[in-house]
């Protein structure tokens, strides 16, 4: 009697033991695909993501936000909107800067960043814009530049493999439990 009542508790403990493991190894993987799919989905859609590097945007955008940008018209940008367009100087760099005018006639915008006292000092010229900040998710733009350094993918496939492998673990666990019945 004493050795069933003890065979049952390892039976209850072992069951929630390979739950955990199931359930943990599908967080893993989910966590992997949800944080990839904020990358590769809007690709699909046709929209650019970059990550704020600086604080001229701040409080709007702070730094290491992840922000979507939909291409479109240079035309079609309005005053107040959020874009992204490459620096004149020679670095070419990204910068993500309100506008405040938009001169059609000599296809050129006023910009300012919103933590920034003054305008911009130069024009941006139509040929450098690339589009207009459709969303912005704070601090993702960190996470994600981690995620796809290198050591950021190779963790992000050591996490999936350990997630496989707890499942597997649970599943097996589950399968054996079920035949000793």
């Amino acid at each position: 009697m004493k050795e069933q009542k003890r065979g049952n508790r390892n039976k209850k403990t072992g069951g929630s033991v390979k739950a955990v493991c199931r359930i943990t190894g599908t967080i893993m993987i989910i966590v992997v695909i949800v944080l990839c799919s904020l990358l590769v989905v809007p690709g699909i859609f046709g929209y650019q993501t970059y990550h704020v590097v600086s604080g001229s945007m701040e409080p709007t955008l702070g730094v290491g936000s992840l922000i979507y940008i939909q291409e479109g018209s240079p035309e079609e940008a309005k005053e107040e909107d959020i874009i992204v367009f490459y620096s004149s100087l020679e670095d070419g760099g990204i910068i993500t800067h309100r506008v405040v005018k938009n001169n059609v006639v000599s296809g050129t915008f006023r910009t300012k960043g919103d933590a920034n006292d003054s305008e911009d000092p130069t024009p941006v010229s139509y040929d450098n814009y690339i589009g207009r900040v459709t969303l912005a998710i704070p601090y993702m733009g960190k996470v994600l530049m981690i995620l796809t350094s290198l050591y950021g993918k190779i963790a992000g496939v050591c996490i999936v493999a350990l997630g496989v492998i707890l499942n597997l673990v649970g599943s097996r666990e589950r399968e054996e439990s079920g035949e000793e019945k």
